[in-house]
């Protein structure tokens, strides 16, 4: 169609029957919004110059020119001729589109001024709150943002675009149940909604509610069979609910599907390493590396696999990749001064020597503080508080200090994290340094648990049944007390060591007349091994008190999962880190009460034992 046969069809636009009477303004506007409808946009203009020309008030008329220069991407105009509709009659589709249209300009302030007006002239449309909360989240003011989803979904309890935004900013917040329960708004009303169920999916994941993950999985891969990423979520559930062996085909699956996903990958390679099979994980992360030699997880798992079969030389070079994962150990100062590996002669330095992880860890790798000082360097030694009164102590420490994000630490040469240490003095099994380097426990110390436990008659016992349940495998190294319970038929007297309790630990614990818990005067952990030293067993799972009480020589028993944690080596009952541990491992059912049973049998012929020498 040429120019002049647009002009012709507008004409005709305005022709009455006979083609002698012009039409309304109203009609024109009317004609305009059917050729817009149509994808003629200059017929659509044309009818509203024309509607204009004859009423320039007409406010219908201006939107929609303005909505015909926002489709021709004049957004400066479109702006002029919204806010001239709005000026003859503020409409809420107006101010919608002026609103929608700063936004696409990035003028979001402006955009948020416009859509406020709009919820001030009709405050219970859910839509216009909608509209606020994507003006709010793309100025990156999230918690705003989500209060707008919420208070459209007040109004129209099931606005699916409201709920859907809504759960994604309190999954962001880490208010989990309550975006499962926004996705399964969005899943209530669109039950395909791939995105909000595998969001709902990720939530369920974080709550450990793992039946309801693997049924959201079993359902998204019913409706995207094909998705690679579908199927990695459907092995991952398999895993989290200690299924690993049914989860491989899931993974294998998923990398049929795309070929070298690294994510698919790394989630394989964990669930090999939950069968104890080694070798094949390895392989995995070493696929990893070649396809993404910088990748840091990868390599950090590699390494802990070569520490756990005893590749020490390996595994602790490959290990100092955990510095390039961005959530690693993020209190550990980035410091100017360069790290040392073993390599610079210290003698005449002074070394800052600071802990990276866990208690636990800084117990274990502190017996090399005297090593550095044998070098001739002057250590400084920087814990957290908890630990600063047992390690300062220490053959060697200059000074230790307790760590605290404002601390100013001393001029220092260089400086080394605490679990660098077995790398820098280039450690192999048979050059583990033995664990006997805490200084002598204040013996008023000793002397008060002494006669706070009143008569020796009976073997003592020191329990220890969970961690910090924010450790990443807290889940398979912790066990309820009820599984402990099994011990108290044994003729000992049981003291708790455990510090923090969890809800239902608590109470059954109240109820247990056979455990005395002394733990509220466990101030720090001198006051801890005092109390250890007095006992004649400690019975725990993996948590800073194994390595405390193996480090003290105290007889300690070490419950394990059936994947334990790389220190405690492979197919071992005993450490070359502590002489004194023995390692109670769970089997292939990956179940604690076994593991009880076992340690309930050893425990009774030492109570027996225990009788016959005392008697």
């Amino acid at each position: 169609m040429t120019r002049s046969d647009r002009k012709e069809g507008a004409k005709s636009a305005t022709a009455g029957p006979g083609g002698t009477r012009a039409l309304s303004p109203a009609a024109l506007y009317e004609a305009g919004l059917h050729h817009l409808g149509g994808g003629r946009l200059l017929d659509a203009q044309m009818c509203c110059e024309q509607a204009l020309a004859a009423d320039p008030t007409h406010a219908d008329s201006l939107a929609l020119m303005g909505i015909i220069a926002l489709q021709t991407g004049q957004h400066d105009h479109a702006v002029a001729w919204f806010s001239r509709a709005i000026r003859q009659t503020p409409k809420i589709d107006y101010l919608t589109s002026l609103g929608f249209t700063l936004k696409q300009m990035g003028r979001l302030d402006d955009a948020l001024a416009v859509f406020d007006k709009a919820i001030q002239l009709k405050p219970d449309e859910a839509e216009l709150w909608k509209h606020m909360g994507g003006v709010l989240l793309a100025l990156d003011r999230g918690a705003e943002a989500l209060l707008s989803y919420q208070h459209a979904l007040t109004i129209d309890p099931s606005h699916h675009e409201a709920a859907f935004q809504s759960g994604l900013l309190l999954h962001q917040q880490q208010r989990y149940e309550e975006a499962a329960q926004a996705f399964t708004i969005c899943l209530t009303q669109r039950p395909g909604d791939l995105q909000s169920l595998q969001m709902r999916a990720r939530c369920f994941r974080e709550l450990k509610r793992y039946d309801a993950y693997l049924a959201d999985c079993e359902r998204a891969h019913a409706l995207a069979p094909a998705e690679a990423m579908v199927c990695n979520n459907l092995g991952d559930a398999f895993v989290c609910l200690g299924r690993s062996a049914e989860a491989l085909p899931w993974f294998d699956q998923a990398l049929s599907l795309r070929p070298n996903f690294v994510e698919v990958l790394l989630n394989k390679g964990f669930a090999l390493l939950q069968l104890l099979r080694f070798e094949d994980a390895a392989a995995v992360y070493r696929q990893i590396l070649v396809l993404e030699p910088g990748h840091a997880k990868a390599a950090w798992q590699l390494a802990h696999v070569e520490l756990q079969c005893g590749d020490y030389a390996a595994g602790w070079a490959r290990r100092e990749a955990r510095w390039n994962m961005p959530d690693f150990s993020p209190e550990y100062p980035r410091f100017a001064e360069p790290k040392w590996l073993g390599k610079e002669d210290i003698a005449g330095k002074t070394v800052l020597i600071e802990e990276d992880e866990g208690f636990g860890d800084t117990i274990q790798f502190a017996r090399y503080l005297p090593m550095l000082a044998a070098r001739g360097a002057r250590v400084i030694l920087v814990v957290r508080e908890a630990l600063r009164p047992l390690l300062a102590g220490v053959e060697g420490v200059s000074q230790c200090l307790a760590y605290a994000p404002e601390l100013q630490r001393p001029a220092f040469d260089m400086h080394c994290p605490v679990m660098s240490l077995p790398l820098a003095f280039g450690t192999t099994l048979a050059t583990i340094p033995p664990a006997g380097y805490l200084p002598p426990l204040p013996a008023e110390r000793s002397a008060a648990w002494e006669q706070r436990l009143g008569s020796h008659d009976r073997l003592r016992v020191g329990l220890v049944w969970s961690g910090n349940p924010h450790q990443g495998n807290d889940r398979n190294r912790s066990m309820p007390l009820s599984t402990l319970l099994p011990l108290l038929d044994v003729d000992a007297d049981f003291i708790s060591l455990q510090k923090e309790l969890r809800p239902a630990d608590r109470a059954l614990l109240a109820q247990q007349s056979g455990i005395r818990d002394l733990t509220a005067e466990l101030t720090d952990f001198v006051e801890t091994a005092a109390l250890i030293s007095c006992l004649d067993v400690v019975v725990t799972v993996c948590t800073s008190v194994a390595h405390l009480a193996a480090t003290l020589g105290r007889p300690t028993w070490i419950m394990l999962p059936y994947l334990a944690d790389w220190r405690w080596l492979r197919d071992r009952d005993d450490s070359p880190w502590y002489p004194s541990a023995r390692l109670f491992r769970q089997d292939s059912s990956c179940r604690y009460e076994p593991v009880v049973a076992r340690v309930r049998g050893e425990l009774a012929a030492k109570a027996a034992g225990f009788s016959t020498t005392t008697a």
